[in-house]
């Protein structure tokens, strides 16, 4: 019923899973590992640690021998009540590392909102653009993607980093961020954005709270049809601690995994992790338990 009230709204068709499909050069028929690098002082789990270029290029590279396939690099927190950060700034933290861990061969997602931070990124390298805010942040945004040609992750959020809480309601959660960000995918492509460019996230802890997050990943299958590859963030996050018992961001690997893998079984095809080795190690035992490929929403 959800998928036939968006697909009347787009011609896009599904055609991943089981179908096959590529994205940013991966054929996603095994789960793809994003590695997280904050290349900032507030982030909600690892605030400070990657704080000069040098100590985030290394932590890059440890990420890519560990097996990451991407390494997704942002200057700027979007935690809950987070101030934004100018895109001079932005640059000034992430440039550096973007330039010498593509330099090194590594496949780059910048991880920005904004339009000037997304070209420098792109000429130093990166490939593929991480936007929280789905491109509607920063009015040149759409352009440089659609200019550049590259891939992109739409991600649903209301508001801004320091409001979404505060836009945490919902007639029907699932249906609603679904036809949501079917509308940012709709623009996007409108703006000249290929399909096959297009990545969607459904933005756990953006704008959904507690027991919102738990009631959003049991829906993904939804969003699995939409046809479009489905990354998800759940590492560390808070609704990971709140529902394993754990406060500390440090130590919900546990939860984190358990969520993730659950995320593949329901079509996710990309993980965006803090933790690049042990999330490897659990989508390698995932796949030779389930036989399944990224985004097929096989039952386990």
């Amino acid at each position: 019923m959800r998928l036939a009230a968006v697909a009347s709204h787009t011609t896009w068709r599904y055609r991943l899973g089981m179908h096959g499909g590529q994205w940013a050069g991966f054929t996603l028929d095994r789960p793809v590992v994003m590695g997280i690098l904050n290349v900032t002082p507030d982030s909600f789990s690892d605030a400070g640690r990657f704080g000069s270029a040098v100590a985030a290029t290394e932590a890059g590279r440890a990420m890519i021998r560990d097996g990451a396939d991407i390494l997704d690099i942002g200057g700027e927190s979007t935690r809950p009540h987070a101030l934004p950060v100018s895109p001079d700034e932005e640059m000034e933290r992430v440039l550096p590392v973007i330039r010498a861990l593509a330099s090194d061969g590594a496949v780059i997602s910048a991880d920005t909102r904004n339009a000037t931070t997304m070209r420098a990124a792109l000429e130093l390298g990166a490939k593929i653009i991480n936007d929280v805010s789905g491109l509607r942040h920063d009015p040149a945004a759409a352009a440089v993607v659609a200019r550049q040609k590259c891939p992109v992750v739409l991600m649903h959020m209301r508001g801004s980093p320091m409001t979404m809480n505060c836009h945490a309601h919902y007639a029907d959660l699932v249906n609603d961020v679904l036809h949501e960000l079917a509308s940012i995918r709709d623009s996007a492509l409108a703006a000249g954005i290929s399909p096959d460019a297009i990545a969607l996230d459904p933005g756990f802890g953006f704008a959904k709270i507690g027991e919102q997050n738990l009631q959003l990943l049991r829906g993904l299958k939804d969003f699995a049809a939409l046809g479009h590859p489905l990354l998800i963030g759940l590492s560390r996050k808070g609704f990971v601690g709140a529902a394993s018992g754990e406060p500390d961001a440090g130590r919900r690997l546990p939860g984190s995994l358990a969520a993730g893998l659950f995320a593949l079984s329901q079509g996710a095809s990309i993980l965006r992790v803090h933790d690049v080795r042990e999330t490897v190690q659990a989508v390698r035992m995932w796949r030779a338990l389930t036989g399944a490929p990224a985004g097929s929403a096989k039952e386990v």
